[in-house]
């Protein structure tokens, strides 16, 4: 039985229909190692001096179709270069990636890129940007409005389809984005930094909208963020990393991102066990950045 298009039906589906989404997803990953590999991953970045920065080394993870996972650590630790990576920006200097199977050699469909800025195309209206990738695919076109019109309305900008998207204010714009990505399908969304730009209020509203994506699409999601409260309420998953050269310093399993769908993420903090965890990654990433001042000032 052929897969309904994943966006065709409304965000809010029945159970019945829930477990069919669900069983298609199985279907289509029949066969395949499904999720991401990575493996041994190192990189270096040559000097023009004859000298190198070691910018990661040895960084192995695995996540499973449908993981969320934040990344934290210092200035300086490799959280975007590990990301550049895995979109295939970058070509490491040593290990590999395997998604669903095959090895990643370069940018593709089945990563979906979210920037800290929207990257939108200005001279084009909020339903262009949104599908630009469906268009480029060469789907039909009234396959793609259905789409674009779906998107636009979960992420509540159905009313400013037309706008161009410089007359929308910054949150506005990454909805736009997000929805951008999700059109395209891809089996991993890459977000680097995505809401750090935003007002507190509005911030809010974004994490819970992609809580809410992540739990109706099923997508694995990999997180780069800055901010500790923002990793733990979004992270599955969370992964500490830490500097000089950039690796795997601590990884934790966190029940606040399945709590968070649908609910108060104020609520959410109120957990027991989310004060305490905050306060030992905020003491860990706090000593590693003690750590590179104090080699900053030796070699000084």
């Amino acid at each position: 039985m052929a897969c309904p298009a994943l966006f065709m039906k409304p965000i809010k589906i029945k159970r019945r229909e829930n477990r069919r989404a669900h069983a298609c997803w199985a279907e289509r990953l029949i066969g395949t190692m499904t999720g991401l590999s990575i493996q041994n991953l190192s990189m270096r970045f040559d000097l023009p001096n004859g000298g190198h920065v070691q910018a990661l080394k040895d960084v192995s993870l695995d996540l499973k179709q449908g993981e969320l996972l934040s990344v934290l650590g210092p200035s300086g630790c490799g959280k975007t270069t590990l990301l550049n990576i895995v979109a295939g920006f970058l070509a490491p200097t040593e290990g590999q990636m395997i998604l669903n199977g095959h090895n990643v050699t370069g940018p593709d469909a089945e990563r979906g890129m979210v920037f800290q800025q929207g990257a939108l195309f200005e001279w084009m209206s909020v339903r262009d940007n949104v599908s630009f990738g469906p268009d480029m695919k060469g789907m039909p076109k009234s396959e793609s409005a259905e789409i674009v019109d779906h998107l636009l309305d979960v992420v509540g900008l159905q009313d400013f389809k037309e706008k161009m998207v410089y007359e929308l204010s910054g949150g506005m714009q990454q909805r736009v984005a997000l929805a951008r990505c999700l059109a395209n399908d891809p089996d991993v969304i890459l977000m680097d930094e995505p809401l750090g730009a935003l007002d507190a209020l509005t911030r809010e509203k974004m994490q819970s909208l992609v809580l809410k994506l992540w739990k109706e699409t099923g997508k694995t999601i990999i997180l780069i963020t800055h901010s500790v409260e923002e990793a733990l309420l979004l992270g599955e998953r969370l992964i500490v990393m830490a500097p000089r050269p950039g690796r795997i310093h601590k990884e934790y399993r966190l029940p606040f991102a399945d709590m968070g769908v649908g609910a108060d993420l104020r609520e959410v903090k109120k957990h027991p066990d989310y004060a305490p965890t905050r306060e030992e990654i905020l003491n860990m990433i706090w000593n590693m950045e003690e750590e590179i001042m104090g080699r900053t000032e030796e070699s000084a």
